[in-house]
Parts: C-alpha cells; structure tokens; sequence
C-alpha cells in the first residue's frame, strides 16, 4: 500500500526517528510495568472489523499499529497508509481504536499493535474474514417413493468460510446425515450432506428439511414435502339398516378406500359364492333389497392403485323378521317369576307359623279334657273322674280356631 502524498521526507526521517529517541529516553529513565492487548476479530465480508490497542499504566509511550504486510495504518491519530477504509474511531493515552469498513477476504491477517517501550511491546489482532454460504439446495432421488422404500437425498452449501455444518430434519425428528467438505479456492469450503432413510405412508406430506449452521448466517435453511405412495386402507360401513339386519329389509353396504394414488377401482364380491341375482353396485356401495336368509355369508371390498390390492370383509347374518322382539317378554318373565317367588316364601312362612300355633293349642286340650284322672286311687276310678268330667262343662275347655 501507498505512503499519503502530503508525507514529505521529512515527515518519513521523523517516523523513523522517533523509535530510536524513545529508546534511549527509555534507557535513561526506567519504564513502570505496561501492559499492551488487544483482540482477535472475525467480521463478515463486506461488513465493518473495529481493532482495538490498549494500553495499562501508559507513561505517554507512542502507539501505532501495523497491517499484516507490517505497514503503518496509524501512528497515534495520523494515518499515514492511503486507504480511506480505515477511520479513527478513538485515540488517547490509553487506547488506540480503528474501524476497518467493507472488509474483504484480502484484508484478513495478523494485524499489529505496537507500543514503543524499552524493549517495545507488540501485541497481535488476528482478523478472520467470514464468508456465509450460498443459498442451500437441496435435492431428491426420486420425486416419488412407494411405503417401505428408501429414500435418499442431499444438500449442498457452497461456497463458504469456513465449512458449514448441516443438519436434518424430518418433521419434529433429526435425522443424522453424512457430510463430505470440500475445499475450493481461497480457502473456501464446499459441503453436501447425504440423508437415507425408510419411509412409511405416515411421511406423506412431511417435510424435511436442511439446515445450515455458519457462524456468518443463521437461520439458513432448504425443505422439501416427501410423496409417499401406498395400498389402499379398506373399510366397510353399514349405511342401513341401524341394528341387526332382518328379513324383508334393505342393506346398503359403503366401502370407503383411501390410498395414494386414489384408488382407481372397487370391486364387491361374496366369498365362497356369487352376489345376490338383484344385488345392485353403484360405485363404491352395495345395495341389497328384501334381505332374507339365503343372503348370509361373507361381503368382500376390493381396492387397489398402482402401488397394490387391500380389502376388507362384512359377514352378514339375516335375522327373523321379529328378531330381538322376546328380549322385552324375557324381562317380563323374570319379574314375574320374581314376585312368584316373594310369595310363595310369604306363604311358607305363614303355614310354619300357623303349624306351630296349632301344635300349642292342641297339647292345652288334652291336657284339660283329662283333668281329675291324675288324683284317682286306682284305674277304676280315674275313668270314672274322667268321664265324670265329660259331663261338668264349667271345667272342661275346648279351644277352636
């Protein structure tokens, strides 16, 4: 790079002398302890890196700093390089800051920041230039896949500083990919991601996308929609008649088929034997008429797409015409038979009452109808005293229910 144009040799002599006054000034007078730093920098290309020399305890040493070809960008707040890009942003005894604006990957290096000490000080701000990749894109193997196929697919992020990283992701699940970096001209990076997996009819429509992590971009990022094809998923509905089907009424049976592709056609059949002779098909429904007996057995749905063949079965059984009417007499019974019960129980209680009520009364009457025959004297007499009592109605007692 260029000296400025008003530099005179004079201003050169003096830009030269000066380190070796300071170093004898230095050697005459003993120099407190000073500590000079700065920071490494990584900008975006085309944005703005700001370096930064700092100086601890500074005894009013001079400050300058260097470009990495060690040319004078600043000696304190003079600039004697020719490249307007690079501004004083801040100068005093204890710093020295400068702004270099549109950077580009030429200006990356070791940037110096110098401070004349006895012996001097320099300190080193690596500048590293980011480069953010292109816009990521991501392709597939096959537009289509059919369920239980592998599917393989890549993203590229070209062109970048440094390598990206790239990630995968299918639907809320990361999916680990294999990458391969590959370097180009000025150290810039191309990378692509290889992503194989097994994919079910649940991935239909799921997106996958790829992600790019650089630390010059986020949120970088390429998808794509997956399109499954699968069999067709069969099932059989009864449209009519609600509950069990009887004699004399009509059936409509619906077979709802979803597949990708649409199914393209759906066949009835009757296992083991043919349709009813007036059994009438009108695209996916079966419409049978006065059910009877004859008509019991196995309804089948087919439903097949260029992927494959699905179907699903109804057994149809006829009931009487006045099925499920003894349900309400079969309760009826049961509560009939329940109050029979209560009272036959009621009534043996009442006839174990009434036995051990006449059993007591009984006994009471022999025993008054052959009072006077326990004092007689002999056999003789106790049957006269009791047939004497027979006739005495004042003592005998009868008791009737």
């Amino acid at each position: 790079m260029a000296i400025a144009s008003n530099g005179s040799l004079a201003t050169l002599l003096f830009l030269f002398m000066i380190p070796a006054a300071l170093h004898k000034g230095a050697a005459q007078y003993p120099v407190q302890s000073q500590n000079l730093v700065t920071d490494n920098v990584a900008v975006v290309e085309g944005e703005v890196a700001v370096i930064s020399c700092r100086v601890k305890n500074n005894d009013d040493s001079v400050i300058q700093l260097l470009n990495p070809n060690r040319q004078t960008i600043y000696f304190r707040d003079v600039r004697p390089l020719k490249d307007a890009r690079f501004q004083l942003v801040n100068f005093s005894d204890n710093e020295l800051r400068v702004s270099l604006s549109n950077v580009t990957l030429s200006d990356e290096g070791r940037y110096v920041c110098q401070l004349y000490t006895d012996p001097p000080q320099e300190a080193y701000a690596d500048i590293t230039v980011l480069i953010p990749p292109g816009n990521p894109i991501i392709e597939s193997r096959e537009g289509q896949v059919i369920e239980g196929n592998e599917t393989e697919m890549t993203c590229t992020a070209m062109g970048s500083k440094p390598a990206a990283t790239i990630r995968w992701m299918k639907g809320d699940k990361e999916l680990q990919g294999k990458s391969k970096v590959e370097e180009m001209y000025d150290t810039m990076f191309t990378v692509t991601s290889q992503l194989t997996f097994t994919v079910t009819k649940e991935d239909d429509g799921v997106p996958v996308v790829c992600i790019v992590d650089h630390p010059a971009v986020k949120d970088v990022q390429a998808q794509t929609y997956l399109v499954v094809h699968y069999k067709p998923e069969v099932k059989i509905v009864v449209e009519f008649p609600d509950g069990l089907p009887r004699e004399g009424q009509n059936m409509e049976l619906s077979c709802q088929a979803k597949g990708k592709p649409h199914p393209q056609q759906i066949n009835w059949v009757k296992v083991d034997d043919d349709l009813p002779s007036h059994a009438l098909i009108t695209g996916p429904d079966l419409y049978i008429e006065n059910l009877n007996k004859t008509y019991n057995g196995t309804y089948r749905c087919f439903a097949a797409n260029s992927v494959g063949e699905s179907y699903d079965d109804y057994i149809l059984y006829v009931y009487d015409s006045r099925a499920g009417e003894g349900a309400p007499r079969a309760v009826d019974h049961a509560v009939i038979g329940g109050v029979v019960a209560v009272v036959v129980f009621a009534m043996l209680c009442l006839l174990i009452i009434l036995g051990r009520y006449f059993a007591r009364h009984k006994g009471t009457y022999f025993t008054h109808e052959a009072k006077g025959a326990d004092d007689a004297a002999d056999a003789d007499t106790a049957i006269i005293n009791a047939e004497g009592g027979h006739n005495n109605s004042d003592e005998k007692k009868e008791y009737y229910i």
